[in-house]
């Protein structure tokens, strides 16, 4: 079985910095797609960011390009989300995903999911 465990969310300011985490046992995120989804109170699932290691292609929403970055840490099985220059409109639960069986920006093609990590992004 897949287990995916987020970490690293808080409360900041706009303008500052996160780094949250994806932790993933039962499986190794070598060669394998990893996707980043944020919702929102209230709101869809929506996608932050994706790598689509068949590709070797990262992928951002237009929202955050140039804000957000998705970086690996192999020997540790974790894939990291590393968000800069936060807006209010970032506040939400922060999950990874893992078994793409489809597009990256399509919540319900990814097959598991961790628990979420709150971040918070105040005026």
């Amino acid at each position: 079985a897949v287990q995916l465990v987020e970490s690293g969310g808080g409360s900041v300011q706009a303008g500052g910095s996160l780094r949250l985490a994806c932790t993933a046992s039962g499986f190794t995120f070598d060669g394998s797609d990893i996707g980043w989804y944020r919702q929102a109170p209230g709101n869809e699932r929506e996608v932050v960011a994706a790598i689509v290691n068949r590709n070797g292609n990262t992928f951002y929403a237009d929202s955050v390009r140039g804000r957000f970055a998705i970086s690996q840490d192999h020997t540790e099985n974790t894939v990291y989300l590393q968000m800069n220059n936060l807006k209010p409109e970032y506040t939400g639960v922060y999950y990874c995903a893992s078994e793409l069986r489809g597009t990256w920006n399509h919540p319900g093609d990814w097959g598991d999911w961790g628990q979420g990590t709150q971040v918070t992004v105040s005026s």
